[in-house]
């Protein structure tokens, strides 16, 4: 997930250089979303480890 939330923002920055607007703050907002739901996957996953653990 993190891999496509990169491949969002290179897509974006690109459009942004060409003067694509629209598709580069598309881009950037899709690239976001993503960052933010790995980041909470993460989290989550870090904490049931850690819980899981300490059985």
């Amino acid at each position: 997930m993190l891999v496509w939330a990169l491949i969002f923002f290179i897509i974006a920055i690109v459009a942004g250089v060409f003067g694509f607007g629209g598709i580069s703050a598309g881009a950037t907002t899709i690239a976001m979303w993503l960052f933010w739901i790995f980041v909470i996957i993460f989290v989550v996953s870090l904490l049931i480890g850690l819980i899981r653990r300490k059985r």
